[in-house]
């Protein structure tokens, strides 16, 4: 091999190297700064796909109680008094109260601020306290995916973006029998096919 050949193939090599060096970079440090979001979206995710059963936004708890005696036994009688015992029997702070009316089905209703409402039967004498309690951590990663303002939006669309970098550099981060073009072609395109069957079926 000549002088002029040896350059050249080493100058390729050379190219080479420095496209998959740049594309480990690329990778390593996207990964490492949008981490965090990947974990959030991922993990709220989860939780919205079971939206039907769970509740991802609040914790929803039922409380029966039994009605103290002073209680009025009709709707027409209900008066303030009668609304401060319900409120003490149900542990609840009375300055939540919103206000109250006659249900469908002929039992007083009392709305809470925040969502929480407590039904009362009157002539059974017994109540139920519906609490309904925003979830700490879940309920504000889960707002997210609703693009809760334009500077999330903008944020959200950078972050797409940059998981389409994350994937296509990641093709290439590796070579030889684990690389694209053997076992990565395979398992890139066994990925594939699951969305198009979801799809297709």
């Amino acid at each position: 091999m000549d002088a002029n050949n040896s350059v050249g193939v080493s100058e390729h090599k050379r190219r080479k190297r420095g496209l998959r060096w740049a594309c480990t970079a690329l990778h390593r440090d996207l990964g490492y700064f949008f981490a965090g979001i990947v974990l959030i979206y991922a993990i709220s995710g989860i939780a919205m796909n079971h939206r039907n059963s769970f509740n991802p936004n609040y914790s929803v708890e039922n409380v029966t109680f039994a009605l103290p005696p002073d209680v009025a036994d009709a709707y027409d009688e209900v008066d303030a008094a009668d609304i401060d015992a319900i409120f003490s029997a149900a542990a609840c702070p009375r300055n939540q109260y919103t206000k109250h009316f006659r249900d469908a089905g002929g039992r007083l209703k009392i709305l809470i601020k925040g969502g929480s409402s407590i039904t009362v039967d009157l002539l059974a004498r017994e109540a139920s306290y519906e609490k309904i309690t925003p979830r700490a951590v879940l309920g504000p990663m889960v707002r997210l995916h609703y693009n809760p303002g334009r500077w999330w939006g903008v944020f959200s669309d950078i972050f797409a973006v940059s998981l389409i970098l994350i994937t296509i550099t990641g093709l290439f981060i590796l070579k030889g029998k684990n690389g694209i073009r053997r076992r990565g072609a395979i398992l890139v395109i066994a990925g594939l096919l699951a969305p198009i069957l979801f799809i297709c079926l």
